[in-house]
């Protein structure tokens, strides 16, 4: 089992990084959470989690180990993928995700595309013993403003990459961009254009 990687990132966007040691590139899906840790740094240490299937082999990165730890706990669930886990984490805070647990709020955790009612009420049934001795109430994370002009193009590459249809996210990130008076960050409009489609 394949630890953490740490190395230089060669290549990142909102879904997936590439680390380079000593000339090999080892490929991460990485949620939205991890992507905006990283996206200033040249280099990190990632803790990782290797899905093994009968057609492929994908390694998942996360900047924290809590992370990786919900993720673990998330998947651990009977109808939860890795792929699915990964959209939880870019859909909503560990924070959002902890306290909609201890809860039972199914409503915010249905809100992550691919999670239906029987998932929602599987997944508080069987974590929310264990996330309430470790929920701590943390305070949600505030991302930094950012005005860059290519926002739009490259949240809707991360949506499509993520497994939405092209039209759809487009209307969706527009309705977003049209009804936010204050500008948002490329990972507040993902979250929030997931939230809204």
């Amino acid at each position: 089992m394949i630890a953490f990687i740490e190395g230089k990132i060669a290549e990142k966007d909102p879904t997936f990084v590439i680390i380079d040691i000593n000339g090999v590139g080892y490929e991460m899906k990485i949620s939205l959470t991890t992507y905006t840790t990283i996206k200033e740094k040249d280099s990190y240490k990632l803790h990782t989690y290797l899905h093994v299937r009968e057609d492929a082999q994908i390694l998942f990165g996360f900047a924290e180990k809590e992370e990786k730890k919900l993720f673990l706990n998330l998947i651990s669930i009977s109808g939860v993928g890795p792929n699915t886990g990964l959209m939880v984490l870019s859909s909503l805070s560990a924070t959002e995700i902890k306290a909609a647990i201890v809860n039972g709020d199914a409503k915010t955790i249905q809100s992550v595309k691919g999670i239906g009612a029987k998932t929602a009420q599987r997944i508080i049934l069987e974590l929310r013993d264990k996330i309430a001795k470790e929920f701590d109430g943390e305070t949600m994370q505030v991302f930094p403003s950012n005005t860059h002009n290519t926002i739009r193009e490259e949240a809707l590459s991360a949506l499509v990459t993520l497994g939405f249809n092209k039209n759809v996210a487009e209307k969706s990130i527009d309705r977003v961009l049209k009804n936010s008076k204050e500008p948002v960050s490329l990972e507040e409009l993902i979250k929030l254009t997931l939230k809204a489609t």
